[in-house]
């Protein structure tokens, strides 16, 4: 617990030592002692820059680069003090001094001012550029980093916690980039404060040591120039070492989660004919007259390197070759490599070869976030939550073709034109180039066009979308049309597993004391067979808990929760507040209630099939009385609503059959016509 509050309280008493040293006169002794931490810290501050993987491993550096910034002035007017004072500065000024201006002052002090140049034109000036321009770009990308990562998350390449992780990491990069840009600002004006003092400590030095030390000329500018040299060098240096930090981590890209100084390495060294040409450079600068001996050596010393470096690489590749090689071997011998291949994906969208680069780069970004879009539209529409949708390419297609798969049986194919856009609508088409073709998704008819001729298009009156969607759109489609086949029992256990998270008391009442998982997901299929949504799957659960004590008839059970989510049903099909109707007659409800069988595998409609293109021919013309902008449906008692939907579906797929129990008493209805025998 100590040691937790030291650590904690450290940084607060550094920055008030930092700020009482700005006021109270400090020994010469303990300023030694500062400016050795100083160079100290600086040098803790690069080296770790070189040796983090990421740059939010050192996510406190806009901090740090404040606080030694303060710490580095509190030095300085310190040492300005003892300078001005006592024309002394402690050993370790004196020190770097004289190491810098030795026996010629004049030296000492264009040398000081190529380092002042160095600090204050190329380091502090660069970081701070690239500071800003790393702040913008990295603001301006954040919004497309994190509907990447929404996209992977619903696509289900990762989990909803890896997803909260990575956006943290996002933001917590954006805001790391915006403090360095202000953090620089700060090192700047620490580089221009540290010329003003030098400039101050030379002057005022000099007129101090002749006026009020008596000093001469030559012993006074010595002194003060020595002296003034060293405080900015023991002060400069370590602001040279945290700028050049400074720059090095805001210039970092990725580099595979290596160090620094490992990826640099590795990528100088990565071609070996890099190392050839270099040393050819070395021995033409030898003949050309240059001393013959270094250039020699360091270019045999390039050649020795690329001949061994190209060796190693051909042993690794050698290496992983005979190691992917067993390994493939031992998959071959083992059980489980016959075991991978009897597995299906749920959903697949195969592409022929032509249209694989709708999967790839920006237009493969594009299709991920459609079909993660798509996932978020069929949940909040059918109450579905969909599988992963495998894109995979497939030789055996023609070039533009796609295929898509449910379980692995086809369920719809279409043929795209990637260059063109697809213009959907009524009438004559006046534009040129246009191909004619029909639309993969409702076979209506429809012409390819190219982009120039897609603003006539739309001025006409025509609905132009590009390749991509139309792919989407049909997966979409087929998505709905054979929902019923993707709910599957491990998905259905999801979907209680949340349920139950809310409403513990009636799943724990129906599974597995009245209905097995297997008996609820059979329900479950009917509804979404129909289009009929489950996003209310607590109402559903309570019907079937209701009616699974008399009866576990799957089909019985299905009307039993139509009727309880009926509004929700006969919803889609009203037109202004109406519904519009077609009804059974007594004589056809009395036949096909007659023509019901039961056997040991279920209920099924043993219709005479006379009677049945009947009943069917007499629908069709009932349909076309149907006015515009209506969608029409057919209303039938509880106990045959089922199956005349199943007599139905093959010729008319999308045509809704309610029952009575299905429909509230406050819904107008509206009937268009009688379906007689």
């Amino acid at each position: 617990m100590r040691r937790e509050v030291l650590k904690e309280g450290f940084v607060p008493m550094a920055a008030v030592i930092a700020i009482l040293m700005l006021v109270i006169p400090v020994p010469a002794f303990v300023l030694d002692t500062f400016l050795i931490l100083n160079i100290a810290l600086a040098v803790t501050v690069l080296v770790s820059t070189m040796f983090i993987r990421e740059v939010l491993d050192l996510s406190s550096f806009p901090s740090l680069l404040l606080l030694t910034t303060l710490f580095r002035l509190a030095l300085e007017v310190t040492a300005t003090r003892l300078i001005l004072l006592d024309g002394s500065a402690g050993n370790v000024i004196q020190t770097f001094g004289r190491l810098v201006v030795g026996s010629n002052v004049l030296v000492g002090v264009i040398i000081f001012i190529i380092l002042i140049v160095i600090q204050f034109m190329v380091i502090t000036r660069g970081a701070e550029r690239v500071s800003e321009v790393a702040a913008r770009f990295t603001l301006d990308a954040m919004p497309g980093k994190q509907m990447a990562i929404d996209a992977e998350m619903n696509a289900g390449m990762i989990k909803e916690v890896e997803a909260k992780r990575r956006r943290q990491d996002v933001e917590r990069e954006a805001d790391f980039y915006g403090a360095m840009d202000g953090a620089s600002k700060f090192v700047r004006g620490d580089a221009m404060a540290g010329v003003v003092i030098i400039v101050v400590n030379i002057i005022g030095g000099l007129v101090l040591g002749i006026v009020s030390r008596h000093l001469s000329f030559s012993t006074a500018i010595s002194t003060y120039t020595i002296l003034t040299v060293g405080e900015g060098l023991t002060t400069q240096i370590p602001a040279l070492l945290l700028s050049t930090a400074a720059g090095i981590i805001v210039t970092r890209s990725g580099g595979g989660g290596g160090s620094f100084g490992g990826d640099l390495l590795n990528q100088l060294t990565a071609l070996p004919r890099v190392l050839y040409i270099v040393s050819i450079v070395l021995f033409m600068l030898a003949l050309f007259g240059l001393p013959p001996l270094i250039p020699s050596i360091l270019g045999l010393g390039g050649l020795y390197l690329g001949w061994n470096l190209e060796r190693t690489q051909k042993a690794q590749v050698q290496a992983t070759e005979m190691a992917e090689a067993g390994k493939e071997r031992e998959r071959d011998k083992s059980p489980e490599s016959a075991m991978n291949l009897i597995g299906v994906d749920t959903i697949e969208l195969e592409l022929g070869v032509g249209l694989v680069p709708l999967a790839g780069g920006r237009a493969g970004q594009d299709l991920i976030q459609r079909i993660s879009a798509l996932r978020r539209q069929i949940a909040s529409e059918l109450g579905l939550v969909l599988p992963s949708v495998r894109v995979r390419d497939n030789l055996e297609l023609n070039l533009n073709q796609y295929r898509i798969r449910i379980r692995g049986g086809e369920v719809a194919q279409g043929e795209l034109r990637p260059d063109r856009f697809l213009a959907m609508g009524s009438g004559e088409l006046m534009v040129e180039g246009q191909v004619p073709t029909k639309d993969p998704v409702f076979g209506l008819p429809a012409y390819w066009i190219g982009e120039d001729a897609r603003d006539r298009a739309e001025l006409q009156g025509w609905t132009v979308i590009d390749a991509g969607s139309v792919m989407v759109t049909h997966l979409a489609e087929s998505v709905r049309r054979h929902a019923w086949e993707i709910l599957g029992r491990q998905d259905l256990k999801a979907m209680i597993d949340h349920v139950k998270k809310s409403h513990p008391t009636i799943v724990e009442e129906l599974i597995p004391e009245l209905l097995t998982l297997g008996e609820v997901q059979r329900v479950l299929a009917n509804l979404l067979r129909e289009r009929v949504s489950i996003r209310d799957l607590p109402t559903i659960l309570e019907a079937l808990a209701d009616r699974a004590r008399s009866t576990h008839d799957p089909e019985l059970l299905t009307e039993a929760v139509r009727q309880a989510i009926g509004r929700t049903i006969v919803r889609p099909y009203l037109s202004t507040g109406v519904l519009h109707a077609l009804v059974l007659s007594p004589e056809v409800e009395a036949e096909m209630r007659g023509s019901i069988e039961r056997s040991e595998t279920g209920a099924y409609l043993n219709l005479d099939p006379q009677k049945a293109q009947s009943i069917l021919g007499n629908l069709r013309e009932a349909m076309k009385t149907t006015p515009a902008g209506a969608r029409p449906v057919v209303i039938a008692s509880p106990w045959i609503r089922l199956y005349f939907k199943r007599l139905t579906e093959r010729l008319m797929r999308d045509l809704a059959v309610l029952s009575y129990a299905e429909i509230s008493p406050d819904i107008a209805v509206k009937t268009l016509g009688v379906i007689q025998l």
